[in-house]
């Protein structure tokens, strides 16, 4: 099982580090993850300055509504896609007029579909880069995969706002 570190060394306050006083914005829009990126992010002192909160999105009608992804796009990929990550990180950086987002969508417990098994989730990340995604897998149960999703989801949203500011 991935063990998240949490403290000064861990990818939130990495995250803290590099937008604190940077006047960039950052913003989550959480399926699968229920709220734990934004948990993660706001243990970080100081992070209210960057932070301007989150939409989880549980059903594809708030997917829709609130964040543009389209029934056809859920019905031609999944739920659990690259094309709906993307788009659910474009559509939260959007409402919020964020400079990054992060975005995940996934199956965090024995259940799956057609396109991706369980344990499965798709990760995206979005900003003056450009969208970018990314597939991991973890399958250790429910709370672990919610845990190891959200720790994939920082880490990979660290690794984007490192590249942009070189």
């Amino acid at each position: 099982m991935n063990e998240k570190k949490t403290g000064p060394a861990s990818s939130e306050f990495q995250i803290g580090d590099l937008l604190k006083g940077s006047g960039k914005t950052l913003c989550a829009a959480e399926s699968c993850t229920g709220g734990m990126i934004s948990h993660l992010i706001t243990t970080v002192p100081g992070s209210s300055e960057y932070y301007l909160g989150s939409v989880t999105s549980y059903s594809p009608v708030i997917k829709g509504k609130l964040l543009g992804i389209s029934a056809g796009t859920i019905d031609k990929f999944g739920i659990v896609s690259s094309k709906v990550a993307g788009g659910m990180a474009e559509g939260v950086r959007s409402l919020m007029g964020a400079t990054y987002s992060v975005a995940t969508t996934g199956w965090a417990d024995a259940y799956g579909d057609e396109f991706e098994p369980a344990g499965t989730v798709w990760i995206a990340v979005s900003g003056p880069s450009g969208t970018k995604t990314r597939r991991f897998r973890h399958n250790e149960g429910r709370c672990p995969n919610i845990e190891a999703f959200a720790a994939a989801a920082l880490d990979f949203l660290l690794e984007y706002i490192m590249e942009d500011k070189v």
